[in-house]
């Protein structure tokens, strides 16, 4: 009798798991294969209006936690609006709203706290309806740092992992979450925050200053620091897998010598006193003064394309680029990190 009832409860269970079979696999959501992401940060203090035929996204900065810690305040408001108009162009353009920036501060006093925590999330989700956004992209640089001048505790990891996930409940699921992150992979716990996010913006930039390059795709002798193929790893190890992961592009340079230490790229086809060279292991030029010392560090549209195939050999979803008002009148590098991510995929 005992194997008899053995034997009828395993019928049974083979018989209710091919009965449900069916049902587990309409339960089970069929994920598309991410678009290609071709993402420019606009900014409020700018006046040029982007060109949405070469971005797939666009991240408006800035936006800032507010003096209370429980809400959002955003820098010009109607320019936004305006920059949100262009989806009536093209329908497909995502716009969101980019919160922080270099020197924005509130982060740690928001998110240590529940209360303001959570309120400052039920912001975020008025400003996408409100505004019409496609989701919202933090840019808290960076939690446990005070490097910029702003606030910070030991606690700022989790509490930064708290903020992401309380801002996804507030604005849902179809709404995109980003967060733009240091080269180096430090200051978030990426496998914490990973169910809560849909890509990460590495910004592969600001690495170095003259006589060394501050976006090198390799390292070469001129490289001080991380070079971008390095911080991808990083973050790959971390826990965010290459199909998630935007690589920074910048749309300046930075100076040394007699130049300045911040010069879009538009200014920097304008001199005419240096000499453009190439690091063939960088992968990536730089200008040379009389005397032959580097000065400056840059891009240019050879540049991007080499880092447009290399993303796409990781497998990365795109890339993202500061910002879209340092191009030239012609879009020479816009263009090239459309085409560089679009094409030949």
């Amino acid at each position: 009798m005992k194997k008899n009832l053995i034997k009828i409860y395993t019928i049974s269970l083979l018989v209710w798991v091919v009965v449900n079979a069916c049902t587990w696999r309409e339960n089970v959501k069929s994920e598309p294969a991410a678009e290609p992401v071709v993402l420019a940060y606009v900014t409020a203090w700018s006046s040029i209006m982007p060109d949405p035929a070469y971005v797939t996204h666009i991240n408006y900065a800035f936006g800032h936690v507010n003096d209370r810690f429980d809400g959002v305040r955003i820098d010009n408001e109607e320019r936004l609006r305006s920059i949100v108009e262009l989806k009536k162009q093209k329908p497909s353009l995502r716009v969101m709203l980019s919160i922080g920036g270099w020197g924005s501060g509130g982060f740690s006093e928001m998110a240590a706290d529940e209360t303001t925590r959570k309120a400052f999330a039920a912001d975020c989700h008025r400003v996408v309806q409100t505004f019409g956004l496609d989701g919202i992209d933090m840019d808290w640089e960076y939690p446990t740092s005070s490097q910029s001048g702003i606030s910070s505790t030991p606690h700022d990891m989790d509490n930064f992992t708290l903020l992401m996930r309380d801002i996804r409940e507030a604005i849902g699921s179809e709404k995109l979450l980003t967060f733009a992150s240091a080269a180096n992979a430090h200051y978030v716990d990426f496998k914490a925050v990973d169910p809560y996010v849909d890509f990460v913006n590495i910004m592969t930039y600001d690495m170095g200053n003259p006589p060394y390059h501050h976006a090198a795709l390799h390292q070469s002798p001129l490289v001080r620091n991380l070079s971008a193929d390095e911080a991808v790893e990083a973050h790959i190890l971390a826990g965010i897998p290459a199909e998630r992961l935007t690589l920074g592009i910048p749309f300046y340079g930075r100076g040394g010598g007699e130049l300045p230490n911040f010069i879009d790229y538009r200014e920097i086809i304008e001199l005419t006193d240096y000499q453009t060279q190439w690091d063939e292991e960088a992968m990536v030029p730089y200008l040379t003064d009389g005397d032959g010392q580097f000065v400056c560090t840059f891009e240019t549209a050879r540049s991007i394309a080499l880092k447009c195939l290399f993303l796409k050999e990781k497998g990365m979803l795109g890339a993202m680029y500061w910002d879209y008002n340092g191009d030239d009148a012609e879009g020479t590098l816009r263009k090239a990190v459309y085409h560089g991510v679009m094409h030949s995929r």
